[in-house]
């Protein structure tokens, strides 16, 4: 049985404007998984609606045996954590160690199994030098570490992260794979709403598509990315390198750079 299921879900804003419209997911337990789309697709509004920021205008969202309709989002949040596009969004602490601490204590961790979580928060992240700044003295691309921080440190078991390498460098967009890896190995499900499609390419188990406030695909960042049905109807572009792979003829299903090093060494 599926860990995540969203059944027949719609949701309307107060002001009458339909975000999702019967919508069906469901995700597995320890999976990871990407959400692409165009702005107004409705990847947002649906992700909200996981951890009860949002409630399903229509249909049901299950998280494990919770339905989200008969749960706070503060008792939503111990089981998802949700990392915000903005980080001014999220943070409200004045230091980093205080920002990172506060999930833990919220949720009554014993010190012991507080200090550990936030310790590791803090090294997994690359925050350590930065534990007694002031978050908003800090550059924005490491607000957003800080933000992600705290959620791993809440010990949460679905995590999404909402545009994480939006204003991140190399070392940054890195330093996120490899939290990806690690979560991915304690067993963490994860959810990430991205429009770097390099990103989706190289990090990604499954790829959801939305367009027109619906899901319209799933599958495998290579039979998304092969797809230009899929990609034309959510105006999606392929990775940059799978681009140039089927200008130069190289083959298909081509979309990391390893994968074309690999072809044009086969071809010379």
């Amino acid at each position: 049985m599926s860990y995540i299921k969203i059944r027949d879900v719609s949701f309307m804003y107060p002001n009458g404007v339909l975000a999702v419209e019967n919508i069906n997911l469901d995700i597995e337990k320890g999976e990871n998984i990407a959400i692409i789309g165009q702005n107004g697709a409705g990847k947002t509004t649906t992700v909200k609606l996981l951890n009860g920021l949002l409630k399903p205008t229509k249909g049901a969202v299950m998280v494990g045996d919770m339905d989200t309709r008969e749960y706070t989002t503060a008792q939503m949040s111990r089981v998802v954590g949700y990392v915000f596009q903005n980080p001014d969004d999220q943070i409200f602490h004045p230091t980093v160690i205080s920002e990172v601490e506060f999930g833990p204590r919220i949720l009554k961790f014993d010190e012991k199994k507080k200090d550990e979580l936030v310790n590791y928060a803090l090294e997994i992240t690359g925050l350590k030098e930065y534990r007694e700044e002031n978050p908003y003295d800090l550059p924005h691309s490491i607000r957003k570490f800080v933000t992600i921080a705290s959620i791993i440190a809440m010990d949460s078991q679905v995590m999404i992260f909402d545009e994480p390498t939006a204003g991140q460098d190399l070392v940054g967009i890195q330093r996120l794979s490899d939290i990806l890896k690690e979560m991915l190995q304690k067993g963490k499900t994860l959810i990430t709403i991205t429009h770097d499609m390099e990103f989706v390419a190289e990090n990604f188990d499954r790829v959801i598509v939305m367009a027109n406030k619906k899901i319209i695909a799933s599958g495998t960042a290579k039979e998304i990315f092969w797809n230009p049905e899929v990609l034309e109807e959510a105006m999606l572009k392929p990775p940059h390198v799978s681009r140039v792979c089927r200008e130069l003829g190289l083959g298909s299903n081509i979309i990391r750079i390893d994968e074309a090093i690999e072809a044009i060494i086969a071809k010379t």
